[in-house]
């Protein structure tokens, strides 16, 4: 048997997620927020190949909101042409979000404002493009940082949902790609040779979150299950929506 490719992988984990947690339904309209990075694209891609196996069909529409950073518009020219080449309907909208944070405003911990305006304008544009579902790039590693962060920094145990129900927008969030790695989708990425377009944020690599990233690394060399038991604690648990409606449900292998 061939070795499993790293793409494969990463949508057949992004199935089991979706069965698991009941993400998607058939005619879901899916809004996907790509800043760019290997997270975003690899989700954008994965959801897209993901319709070929799931069993129903459902739509995609890309979006950018470029924070303009330093006043500059970026250039997402590569991943207009791969989400062309690939029929994905992708949109970049430019926004102030860039100045506002670091010129106007001068913030000392620009992430948490930076975040809010962020999702605040990609709910607008879900509920603009007539999208009823968020998928957001979140994976397994970012699940355990904001687990442990949150423990830290708070004093309190919770981690971001699986999936959430927003009311007042009537949009539901997602996160496909939960139980995969950030190794796996690192892995995906360079496999299929997937441009990224990086970051050009002031704080990028200078936040409490790459202290945990450091964490859980140095954790891993010693202990090459902390992934998975955490995982475990978050999902026997069932805080935040952790636990598995539908364990066991189908192969994570596409072939």
């Amino acid at each position: 048997m061939s070795e499993l490719r790293a793409m494969q992988r990463l949508c057949g984990l992004m199935r089991k997620a979706v069965q698991d947690y009941e993400m998607l339904r058939p005619g879901d309209r899916v809004l996907v927020g790509v800043s760019g990075g290997k997270d975003s694209v690899a989700l954008t891609m994965g959801l897209a190949l993901l319709r070929d196996y799931i069993g129903f069909d459902y739509e995609i529409q890309a979006v950018t909101l470029d924070p303009q950073f330093g006043g500059e518009a970026a250039d997402y020219t590569a991943l207009e042409a791969l989400f062309g080449a690939a029929g994905i309907p992708y949109e970049i909208r430019r926004t102030d979000i860039g100045p506002v944070v670091f010129d106007y405003r001068k913030e000392k911990n620009p992430c948490a404002l930076c975040a809010k305006l962020r999702r605040g304008a990609l709910h607008t544009a879900a509920q603009e493009l007539g999208c009823n579902k968020v998928a957001l790039g979140h994976h397994l590693d970012d699940a355990i940082e904001t687990f442990y962060m949150n423990l830290w920094r708070e004093g309190r145990i919770g981690c971001f949902s699986p999936v959430t129900y927003l009311s007042r927008r009537d949009l539901t969030l997602i996160r496909p790609m939960l139980l995969a790695t950030e190794a796996e989708v690192t892995a995906a990425i360079r496999e299929e040779g997937y441009p990224i377009v990086k970051s050009r944020c002031p704080a990028d690599g200078a936040t409490v979150r790459e202290e945990t990233k450091d964490f859980v690394r140095e954790r891993c060399r010693t202990d090459h299950a902390f992934r998975q038991k955490t995982l475990h604690a978050l999902q026997e648990s069932g805080i935040d929506g952790w636990r598995p409606l539908h364990t066991g449900r189908g192969s994570f292998v596409i072939k």
